[in-house]
């Protein structure tokens, strides 16, 4: 299954969300993408899509990261939790922090798990409310509704996905990416 990162209209948004939460003008972004100030509009616009090298530079800069002292508090909160929860990078799905009723679950040391993402992993039902968020405006809104759905299982004993009911809640962190807290109702 392929990694459903920044899908063709988002990378322009993402972008400019990024370029005003940071006050980093179109010329300065386009000195980081080695492009002009007219390519960076016309990303942001979508009349031109980022070519791939500057898509993983995207990637890279819109990764969550868990750097500040209230973002580490909530992968603490996530890591206490007696619940089956985790908290992945909303963008690449990479593990950020877990619940041991959670790791658990793995087959695998949680350390070896930690900074990878999970996407792999994902069920169809998974996939298909992932490719839904965009319809739902998850990306373009500060604070997006949490979303519920039941997921069906896989067949990996790395990462088991059980059917169950999953809820997805967006979390907006200190330098302005989006965390995903992943929970098992």
């Amino acid at each position: 299954m392929a990694d459903p990162l920044l899908k063709p209209a988002l990378p322009g948004i993402a972008l400019r969300r990024w370029r005003l939460l940071h006050r980093v003008k179109q010329s300065h972004a386009g000195e980081m993408f080695n492009v002009t100030q007219s390519t960076i509009s016309r990303w942001e616009s979508g009349i031109q899509a980022i070519d791939p090298v500057a898509y993983r530079q995207l990637e890279q800069l819109l990764a969550a990261r868990l750097d500040t002292a209230a973002d580490q508090a909530l992968a603490r909160l996530v890591s206490e939790s007696t619940r089956p929860v985790h908290l992945v990078c909303d963008l690449t799905h990479r593990l950020l922090a877990c619940s041991a009723a959670r790791a658990a679950q793995f087959a695998s040391p949680l350390s070896q798990l930690l900074g990878r993402s999970l996407w792999r992993f994902a069920t169809a039902e998974i996939a298909r409310n992932e490719r839904a968020l965009d319809t739902l405006g998850w990306r373009e809104l500060q604070v997006a509704p949490a979303l519920e759905f039941v997921t069906g299982s896989n067949d990996s004993d790395l990462v088991p996905i059980r059917q169950s009911l999953c809820r997805w809640t967006r979390i907006p962190l200190s330098d302005g990416t989006f965390a995903r807290l992943v929970e098992t109702l």
